[in-house]
């Protein structure tokens, strides 16, 4: 792309390094972004996709020159309003941070001090940096709440973090990064961690912020559908290379590169619904269910049921129940009301009294394998527990097992000796499945197994699991809020609001209009990979709202 006269970032030949410690090897620096270069105007926002390990957060927050967990900014330039910040004091890039350039993180809720009331935040870095007097910068702030949708804005201020919902601190972040009137803002995966019809409306929020402040932003996220409704040019990166570069036009209809091509054509995934048998694997009858110490159902009489070699996508937003519905089958919450029948039996309530073969046979993979594996075994290790524990294999014949699982979720040689901190995110849930199916389960439970992996990763492992549910008949509870993910694998759909199921049935008639007013909300907030998306829905909701 031609190099813009006015722009207010240019980064050249950008390279950025770390030191890696490999199990057994002395440290040593490794080059992790290799010469990347671009441009951005004010006004204007870039996206960067890619998955993880691409270089994207290095990179974005390389135009504050900041290198995060030991990174170093090794070559290059990174100009700001025309001066080279890799160059410039201390003193200097505090008065960048927070000042020209503001940051809005992943994850709001460990960003903002919990002991503190928003407002206190939203408006510290712009009263420190002097650009407005504490009356002045809460001025602002309630301007930006009404701008950014937030309920009340004279007075949410006044809350805490937790008084708010996880999409209500999104925005309120969205606030503080604008608060000071920066004339960069980097957006760092600000919607990843919502659910489909919160995070429509953060877009939102952050789009028609960005369009009213005329603010430039980077935004990075590994979600190609998303980055295409609220950025002008797109940069494509893989494993600290620019693949290709851009406009979002361009780059969404007419990609050039293979890389490129395989995102935009990623959930290409097309898995026709199986006609169920006679008789039910798992059956929840009558389901209610309320923590310990709470005065309210998290569950409210949830029935649904699952046949042998299907998939049961259980699917809603944050808080809807959909794990708890998970906590109850696998006995981690005994119900207060209702019954679970499994295989012809109906399951005790809690985890402590039932037989080995039911634990043996009801299996669940987690959201993040990371934490659901100890660091500190090898891989044959942790596929072996089941095989020891259920079946008594050891040695020679445990290890041929293991290999065999390894060979089956397509990792094969070289894996079995293995830590988890020596394999990739996909290749440790990968782990984990072949963990679940060491145990010969009939039923799966999945929570949330692919929203942590990047589009394509996560689709090798959807992919992985449909062609081992036709090998094994092992049937699947998918708990998952990714409605393209729901697409590709159910055989059944049951939708959950509030605790409650909403709409229930095969996935043609859960799809299929008409639809309750809920589910209607879910599947329209589903972010479609064309230019516009984003401003029909606004447009269409508006109308909506004027109707009523």
């Amino acid at each position: 792309m031609s190099e813009p006269r006015d722009s207010l970032l240019k980064v050249r030949d950008l390279r950025i390094g770390a030191t890696v410690y490999p199990p057994g090897e002395k440290p040593h620096e490794i080059e992790i972004v290799h010469g990347v270069s671009f441009d951005l105007e004010p006004g204007r926002v870039l996206g960067l996709i890619g998955e993880s390990g691409a270089g994207k957060s290095t990179i974005g927050l390389a135009s504050m020159a900041y290198g995060r967990g030991g990174v170093k900014i090794t070559g290059g330039e990174v100009r700001v309003n025309g001066r080279d910040i890799l160059k410039t004091s201390l003193s200097d890039l505090r008065r960048l941070r927070g000042g020209e350039v503001t940051y809005v993180s992943q994850s709001a809720a460990a960003s903002f001090n919990p002991a503190k009331p928003i407002m206190e935040q939203v408006t510290e870095a712009a009263v420190r940096h002097g650009k407005f007097t504490r009356k002045q910068a809460e001025d602002r702030a309630v301007g930006l709440f009404r701008k950014l949708g937030l309920p009340n804005p004279e007075t949410i201020g006044k809350r805490y973090p937790h008084q708010v919902s996880g999409g209500q601190l999104q925005r309120c972040m969205t606030a503080l990064a604008l608060c000071p009137e920066p004339d960069l803002v980097v957006f760092d995966e600000p919607t990843t961690a919502l659910d489909v019809t919160t995070q429509i409306d953060v877009l939102m929020a952050i789009k028609e912020a960005i369009r009213d402040t005329g603010v430039a932003a980077i935004y990075i996220t590994h979600d190609l559908a998303v980055v295409a409704q609220v950025s002008d040019d797109i940069m494509v990166l893989k494993l600290g290379d620019m693949v290709e570069y851009g406009t979002t036009d361009q780059i969404i209809n007419n990609p050039q590169e293979e890389y490129t091509q395989a995102l935009v054509s990623v959930r290409s995934i097309r898995h026709e619904e199986k006609q169920p048998t006679d008789t039910p694997l798992l059956q929840v009858e009558n389901v209610t269910a309320r923590y310990k110490g709470t005065k309210f159902d998290v569950l409210k009489d949830v029935n649904v049921e699952l046949h042998p070699g299907q998939t049961l996508a259980v699917v809603g937003e944050s808080g809807s129940g959909k794990s708890t519905l998970a906590r109850v089958i696998t006995g981690l919450l005994p119900p207060g009301a209702g019954r679970i029948v499994f295989d012809g039996h109906e399951l005790t309530p809690d985890l402590a009294t039932r037989p080995r073969d039911d634990l043996r046979e009801l299996q669940m993979i987690y959201q993040m394998a990371d934490v659901a594996m100890n660091p500190r075994q090898t891989v044959g290790t942790i596929i072996g527990r089941p095989l020891e524990f259920y079946f008594g294999l050891r040695g020679a014949e445990k290890r041929r097992r293991v290999q065999e699982l390894l060979d089956e979720i397509e990792m094969g040689e070289g894996f079995i000796d293995r830590y988890p901190a020596e394999l990739s995110g996909g290749q440790k849930q990968r782990v984990c499945i072949a963990r679940a199916l060491a145990a010969k389960p009939k039923l799966i439970i999945c929570d949330e197994v692919t929203s942590a992996l990047d589009p394509l990763v996560a689709d090798g492992i959807l992919k992985l699991l449909l062609n081992l549910q036709k090998i094994e008949d092992v049937a699947y509870l998918f708990i998952t809020h990714d409605l393209a993910t729901v697409r590709a694998i159910a055989d059944s759909i049951a939708v959950m609001y509030q605790g409650q199921v909403v709409r229930y049935g095969t996935k043609s008639e859960v799809l299929s209009p008409p639809f309750d007013d809920y589910t209607d909300l879910l599947l329209s907030s589903v972010p479609e990979m064309r230019l516009g998306w984003l401003e029909d829905v606004i447009a269409s909701r508006r109308m909506e709202s004027a109707g009523n």
